[in-house]
């Protein structure tokens, strides 16, 4: 890759994240679940409209700044899962502007959310669909118990400008037979006041391929899966070869035989860890670790002489590809000829 493009760089090998889209909405697919994937992994029009045209139902954003800036570049995508609370009269003012341009579903798990959102749409001649958000183990958002998701169902149906949509969880990872069995109960509490239940939405890489029909779950929202990641790795999920996101760094220095610093620090390569040593993989050099990130600089060391000099490149699996996109303004993708194409992050920084 030397003299193709400055370091440090993201690449992302277009192949690899199509045959990862095609895979995973395959095997959905094969369960009967509609498929709606998360789009904060990489946050690119190009690739949302890539999961559209394999089959996803719609896409899964975060905050209202993704959808903004998805809609401006790829007019196409018709139906937006935002998968987070929503306050504030700002936000509410450009949440009802989506609604007018396309089919648009968002969560609440309490009250002040729901007469919130109520408030803005009231007026609007098309109800805002809205998913009561369940803590099923993940510990996040989410309401505490099926009764409770009831309750909050049956106020959302009595809400001006509202009307319910179903159900929403994250569950912890390995956790989805006790997300299914709180989902099952909300269900049932929920159509046992007379409210129909259209949509009940799980996600999560992690049990993506584990995941089975169980007549609860009617879709579910992959993020991950379309990159993968070292921590994805490290679950037995992906393979080396279903990575499609690589850091591209340029050794810029070696004091020592044993430690090489790298122009790749935590304004790219990020300080998640996961519960992993060190902070992403070095291709080809099992021994390596990257043990330490200031801003700028990312040291490698090694208990032996490591094979690098100063000006050697090295590719890096990250921990965790999601934070690494929002990291970069424009990424470079190898495309399935062997060229490379400047692809502009289109929701990049878009946190509000």
């Amino acid at each position: 890759m030397e003299g193709e493009f400055e370091t440090p760089a993201v690449v992302i090998d277009l192949a690899v994240a199509l045959r990862n889209i095609e895979r995973a909405q395959a095997h959905l697919a094969a369960q009967g679940l509609a498929v709606r994937p998360h789009i904060k992994t990489h946050k690119l029009a190009r690739l949302a409209e890539a999961q559209i045209a394999a089959g996803a139902v719609g896409i899964t954003c975060q905050k209202i700044g993704e959808v903004e800036a998805l809609l401006d570049e790829a007019p196409s995508i018709a139906d937006v899962l935002l998968t987070y609370p929503i306050l504030g009269r700002s936000k509410l003012a450009r949440l009802v502007a989506l609604a007018r341009r396309v089919r648009l579903s968002v969560v609440a798990d309490s009250r002040a959310v729901v007469d919130g959102l109520s408030d803005g749409f009231a007026g609007e001649p098309s109800p805002l669909r809205v998913l009561v958000e369940c803590d099923t183990g993940g510990s996040r958002c989410g309401v505490q118990s099926p009764g409770d998701a009831a309750a909050l169902a049956r106020h959302i149906d009595a809400a001006p400008g509202l009307v319910f949509g179903g159900l929403m969880t994250y569950p912890a990872a390995g956790r989805q037979a006790a997300a299914s069995a709180f989902l099952a109960e909300a269900k049932a509490a929920i159509e046992g006041a007379g409210l129909a239940v259209p949509v009940v939405s799980s996600g999560g890489t992690p049990d993506l391929w584990r995941m089975r029909a169980d007549g609860v779950v009617t879709e579910y929202r992959p993020g991950t899966y379309i990159y993968n990641d070292r921590s994805l790795l490290a679950r037995d999920v992906a393979t080396q070869a279903d990575c499609a996101l690589r850091v591209v760094a340029t050794v810029v220095s070696k004091p020592t035989p044993e430690r090489a610093i790298i122009d790749a620090g935590t304004k790219v390569l990020t300080s998640d860890l996961l519960g992993l040593e060190g902070y992403g993989m070095v291709m080809g050099l099992p021994e390596v670790v990257i043990d330490q990130l200031s801003e700028e600089h990312g040291r490698l060391t090694s208990k032996h002489a490591i094979p690098l000099e100063v000006g050697d490149k090295v590719e890096i699996i990250p921990n965790h590809a999601c934070v690494v996109t929002n990291m970069m303004d424009a990424v470079q993708v190898r495309m399935p000829n062997d060229t490379l194409e400047v692809w502009h992050v289109t929701a990049r920084g878009r946190v509000t």
